[in-house]
């Protein structure tokens, strides 16, 4: 298959799945596309909303689109590592039983209220792909794809993620409350008899490939060194850190940022039909991929900082700083 053949089946088979989830899903088309992004990246996503936004009914019917497994873990402060990486039927023998985390796409939902102990036996298969269970490492199924929810609003019997825990999702979505025709259009679709049916259109070696492909697109120096600077420019100690990152940041976004920032690029730039990765596509990653990956300081926590309004700035501030820095060259 040629390379624009290629390009052209990723188009369609991110679109595709998109609209299947649409079937189901009113608004949250950038929360859709960010999540899709984050699965081709081979990354996890993290989501965040207020209870009853459809969160878990986006990441279920994501499943329903794909043609592999689905499991979900509803996290409660009882629950332990053994209940994901094992079941426990009573039975007393030593055969291995697997839990739910053996899926290709797992929910993780409300992660933030089990303990950390529990919460770090999930994050040893997000980064390695397995789990160890009485001393034995086991592979998770590939492709392997965490959808974690939380609720930022009820602190009561929770466990916040630790920022180095943070740091293993690709992404960290908000998920807004609908606008008053999208509520309209929710009442609608769910208070009838009628109900949605969504459609297979991916299994798992399409996944596979289509990941491949995106680690094939080319990226040219000057974007890469765009993405960089960015993250650099989040650490207020960087001598060429802007004045909002050197007043209000603590710590800026690690190594990792910047590898989210390019594969969530080179998913976007693929999705519109491009092999080439943009910087108005490093740009619109920007957010999604540090806003949990940048501590704010006293003085940010006290004035109330939006992390998204600061990187936003800390965006703009350094491609006025690239833009400058190449006039000379343009005369």
């Amino acid at each position: 298959m040629s390379q624009e053949s290629r390009v052209q089946a990723f188009v369609t088979a991110f679109e595709g799945l998109r609209a299947e989830v649409e079937k189901v899903i009113v608004g949250h088309r950038e929360v859709i596309t960010h999540v899709l992004t984050g699965m081709f990246a081979g990354g996890h996503v993290l989501l965040e909303g207020v209870p009853g936004l459809g969160k878990t009914l986006l990441i279920k019917t994501l499943s329903e689109g794909l043609d592999l497994s689905f499991s979900r873990i509803q996290f409660t402060p009882d629950l332990m590592p053994a209940d994901i990486v094992e079941d426990a039927d009573g039975r007393k023998h030593f055969q291995f039983q697997q839990g739910p985390i053996f899926a290709h796409i797992l929910l993780a939902d409300e992660i933030n209220r089990a303990t950390p102990k529990t919460q770090s036996a999930l994050l040893e298969g997000m980064q390695e792909s397995a789990v160890t269970v009485g001393g034995a490492t086991r592979p998770l199924p590939a492709p392997f794809f965490v959808l974690a929810t939380q609720n930022p609003i009820e602190m009561e019997g929770t466990y916040p993620l630790p920022e180095a825990q943070l740091d293993r999702f690709l992404f960290k979505l908000r998920v807004r409350y609908p606008q008053i025709e999208e509520l309209n259009s929710i009442i609608d679709r769910t208070t009838q008899s009628r109900t949605a049916t969504v459609n297979r259109v991916l299994g798992g070696p399409d996944v596979l490939a289509f990941r491949e492909l995106i680690r094939e697109v080319p990226i040219v120096s000057h974007v890469r060194d765009f993405a960089s600077a960015i993250v650099m420019a989040t650490h207020p100690q960087w001598e060429q850190a802007p004045d909002v990152a050197r007043r209000f940041v603590r710590y800026g976004a690690s190594p990792r940022g910047a590898q989210a920032l390019v594969l969530g690029a080179k998913v976007r730039a693929l999705a519109d039909g491009r092999y080439n990765v943009s910087l108005e596509d490093i740009k619109a990653m920007a957010v999604p991929a540090l806003r949990h990956r940048v501590i704010l300081n006293f003085e940010g926590e006290a004035e109330g900082v939006d992390t998204d309004t600061l990187i936003s700035r800390v965006v703009a501030d350094t491609e006025a700083g690239v833009a400058q820095s190449r006039e000379p060259f343009l005369r």
